[in-house]
């Protein structure tokens, strides 16, 4: 991580000037790795950092605790796919009842103009923001006149006639279609965290598992696939994984469970990448452990036969 803060009041980040973009990047698609890359590149030929702006909680998360919007990717990777794409500065900014009731001109002066002094800033097709989504791209760069920056939005990435975005990736991986999310996206989607202990069930029942936490968020997938994990050797290794709350169990917290094909090791602590190839079945409770067990046989073959045969996408 080059430099990551979370606080909208603060001394000035880049005080000889940035190039800034803000977007909610949840996913980092095509669309916003566009966004991104046009900011990056004209960082570069002005000779200044490039600083990306975002939320945490996203604001519709804020707006709607009791039923949020299924996220695509952990702040975290998000932060760390920033950087890959070129960031300096990543701002993940604390969303909350005082920064929704911020004025458009309040956001720019303070943010854009006090912490990072922006001489640039970058936005996507339909952005909005501050108070009541009042602000635009028109308010933004009547802001920038005033306080030294100049504003422009980017156009709409379009992918089979239609503009790129989290809700088409969403709406893909809810139906298994995990082709048309990799296209989207621009490389295979996929989940990373720190492998935790569970309460290793799965060991006992001979499908010992590598456990990921989702933050406490809602993920965009649910059910049983065909999965494979990068991180543990030099090629993406095949397994079959599960992503819910186990009612057989009586879980409660999402847990993405892993169980790596015929694999002999200790990832305890370890950060891995489970990449979803394909989408087997909905998750089940079932009246029994050995009945679980049969199911899960029936999963591990399945997931097998599936990795045999699908290809090794290449990451954009």
């Amino acid at each position: 991580m080059k430099q990551l803060f979370r606080d909208v009041d603060g001394g000035p980040l880049c005080p000889e000037g940035s190039v800034a973009c803000i977007g909610a990047f949840d996913g980092l698609h095509l669309g916003h790795r566009a966004l991104v890359r046009h900011a990056a590149g004209r960082a570069r030929a002005l000779g200044l950092p490039l600083a990306t702006l975002s939320f945490e909680p996203l604001p519709r998360e804020f707006f709607a605790p009791d039923a949020p919007p299924p996220r695509l990717m952990l702040p975290r990777a998000r932060a760390e796919g920033l950087c890959v794409l070129g960031a300096d500065v990543v701002g993940l900014l604390r969303f909350n009842a005082g920064f929704a009731a911020m004025s458009p001109d309040d956001f720019a002066a303070r943010v854009l103009a006090g912490r990072l002094r922006a001489r640039e800033v970058w936005v996507g097709p339909g952005f909005r923001y501050g108070s009541r989504r009042a602000g635009d791209l028109a308010s933004l760069q009547a802001s920038g006149e005033r306080l030294g920056f100049a504003a422009n939005g980017i156009e709409p990435v379009l992918l089979d006639g239609e503009r790129v975005s989290s809700t088409r990736i969403r709406a893909a991986l809810v139906a298994g279609d995990f082709a048309t999310a990799a296209r989207l996206l621009g490389r295979p989607y996929a989940i990373g965290g720190r492998v935790v202990r569970g309460r290793q069930l799965g060991r006992t029942l001979g499908f010992p598992t590598a456990n990921l936490r989702f933050g406490g968020k809602v993920p965009a997938l649910q059910g049983i696939y065909a999965t494979r994990v990068h991180g543990v050797a030099d090629a993406p290794w095949p397994s079959v994984s599960s992503f819910g709350t186990r009612p057989t169990v009586d879980g409660v917290e999402p847990l993405l469970e892993a169980h790596l094909f015929d694999f002999d090791g200790d990832l305890y602590g370890r950060r891995i990448e489970v990449e979803f190839v394909a989408r087997l079945r909905d998750e089940e409770k079932y009246p029994d452990l050995p009945t679980l067990v049969a199911q899960m046989d029936r999963d591990a073959a399945r997931a097998r036969a599936i990795l045999m045969q699908a290809p090794q996408r290449a990451t954009a």
